[in-house]
Formats: structure tokens, sequence, C-alpha cells
């Protein structure tokens, strides 16, 4: 039997290229282990049969932005776990190939107000990392809360401005009916709680609430419990 070797170097000496290239081959999916794509170059071969994809490239992996339609009932800590191949949306307007390295190392930003479910944003770029964090207070957040109850008079005017959250005046935000039982929030940097506590102090109880956008990104038609990837020209 022949010795055990990583799929890594069964290719390098295939082809032949350098480690590295190999590496980049594998991890774009371009490698067949007895007709079964493997993505990983430290996956163990022996006698199998090794196929490289003619159309292949031994590019560097961009880091890439995931956008999922995020679940009420998922908490944020737990939305990651739906995304995988079988949850990718088959209307992805990107085109970009899936891959296993597109699931590693995610960082989950501006996580959803609790109970609410929506865009969710997950990320492998330092770019988008450093942006939704160090400015996270200049991205307008779109919420759609649908609520039940009487609203008190002068109520909307008050969600608009003059309420105080955990001791502090609220900023103005942008507040607006979008039917007999729904209110679009548009707001910067909500704390946890805060469209809760807004419509509690109006007389209205919150049934459910959805953020539909995040800056100049929005969510549009992206069915619950799937992900896209952020397209390269699309801005926060």
């Amino acid at each position: 039997m022949t010795e055990s070797l990583r799929l890594s170097k069964r290719v390098a000496r295939l082809l032949p290229c350098s480690r590295r290239e190999a590496e980049l081959y594998i991890k774009g999916a371009w490698v067949r282990v007895d007709g079964a794509v493997v993505e990983e170059p430290h996956f163990r071969v022996a006698d199998e049969k090794i196929e490289v994809d003619p159309q292949a490239k031994a590019v560097p992996l961009e880091p890439v932005t995931l956008l999922l339609n995020q679940p009420p009932e998922i908490d944020p800590e737990s939305a990651l776990q739906l995304i995988s191949h079988a949850s990718h949306s088959p209307d992805d307007p990107s085109e970009r190939r899936v891959l296993k390295c597109h699931f590693a190392r995610l960082s989950l930003m501006l996580p959803l107000q609790p109970g609410a479910g929506g865009l969710a944003v997950f990320t492998q770029d330092r770019r988008v990392v450093r942006k939704l964090t160090e400015d996270a207070d200049r991205f307008e957040q779109e919420y759609i809360v649908e609520v039940a109850g009487a609203l008190a008079p002068g109520g909307l005017e008050r969600l608009q401005h003059g309420l105080e959250f955990e001791g502090r005046v609220l900023p103005r935000i942008k507040v607006s009916w979008q039917n007999e039982t729904r209110l679009r929030f548009a707001l910067k940097d909500p704390r946890p709680g805060q469209i809760r506590h807004m419509c509690e102090q109006v007389g209205l109880k919150l049934v459910a609430m959805k953020r539909i956008r995040i800056g100049r990104l929005p969510m549009a038609k992206l069915p619950a419990g799937e992900w896209r990837y952020m397209g390269h020209w699309e801005r926060f």
C-alpha cells in the first residue's frame, strides 16, 4: 500500500507546482479525490485518483462578507450555524463559488436587537470589521416593527424625539407608520432593548421586528434562513 501523503503534496507533484499553489487549487475547490471535491490541503491520500480541474486557477482567496436573513427565533450567537452550502440563496447575484473556507473565521457585526430577525452580517474582511466597529454610530439601521395596543396621544412625536433609555435622552430618529400595525424605525447604533422600551413608553406592545437595512445595504428579497455574498459593488 502506498504511504499516505497530504493532498497538497500529491497535487504539487502531479502538476507540478509549488506547495503554495497546490493549496490554492485545493482551497478553491478545483481538486477531486476519487471524484469528490476535497477542499482541505491537509487531507491524507494514498492510492486515490487525484484530478485537477482544467479551469483551475491558483489565485489567493479574498475575504468575504456574508448576509443572512436571520429568523427571529434564532439568537445572534447561534445564527452562524445556519450558514452552509445548503442554505446559500440560489438567487445570489454575486455568482461567487461557495467554498468551505468562506465559513471559517467569520465575525458577527452589528448584532440584531434581542428577539429580532432580519439582516445579519458575518465577515472575514478586516476592513469591514474595522468600518462597522469604529463607525457603528454612523450607520442607520432600519427596522420594521409590528406592534399591538393603542398609541398614546402624541406618541409618534415622542418616538421621534423626547424619550429616554438607560438614563439618557435618545437622539432624534425617524419613525413612521408602514401600515396600521407596523412602524418603521430608522436609527443609528440602537442599544439592546431600546426599540422595545420605546414602544412600551407610548402604550404599544412590541410583537415582532425585522431589520431590513444597514446603511445603504438592504436585505431585499433574501428569504428567511438563507444567506448570500455581499457583492463587490455593494457598500454599507
